[in-house]
């Protein structure tokens, strides 16, 4: 759990540097494309996990889902290039984090399930309360004049 705590951490450092890299908006066309895409990934990842069984099937069909989520907020940012997009794509990917974690933690019993869970909301919690300091530091930084 310490090692997907330090990659959720690395993946929120790489999402709050590209931030400033705001996406041109794309057109129609390209954001239909791109989301029939992410939609037919699904679709896929989906399929992939019908020959499994009990939780393995679980964790996958919510990994496919949690992928998909993830991929069409991201989507809505680079469509937007805004801000609050962003913020809203890395609040959605802790959310998903947090459902595919906590879904994995039920191949566990007992205690060992309960600390991994735990762990899980844990991450989470900090995901999200990073994203809201961040709203913050934003709304209270000054203006530049451009």
């Amino acid at each position: 759990m310490i090692r997907t705590l330090k990659l959720s951490v690395l993946a929120a450092a790489l999402c709050a540097a590209s931030s400033g890299f705001a996406a041109d908006q794309m057109s129609k066309d390209d954001y239909k494309a791109a989301k029939d895409k992410i939609e037919a990934d699904y679709k896929a990842a989906k399929d992939a996990c019908k020959d499994m069984k009990d939780n393995a099937k679980d964790v996958c069909e919510k990994q496919a889902k949690a992928t998909e989520k993830t991929a069409k907020a991201d989507l809505d940012y680079k469509r937007s290039g805004k801000d609050s997009d962003r913020m809203k794509a890395e609040k959605v990917k802790a959310e998903q984090d947090y459902a595919v974690a906590k879904e994995k933690c039920e191949d566990m019993k007992g205690a060992e399930e309960s600390a991994c869970k735990k762990e899980a909301k844990a991450v989470e919690a900090k995901a999200k309360a990073d994203i809201k300091a961040e709203k913050k530091a934003e709304k209270s930084a000054p203006k530049t004049a451009g």
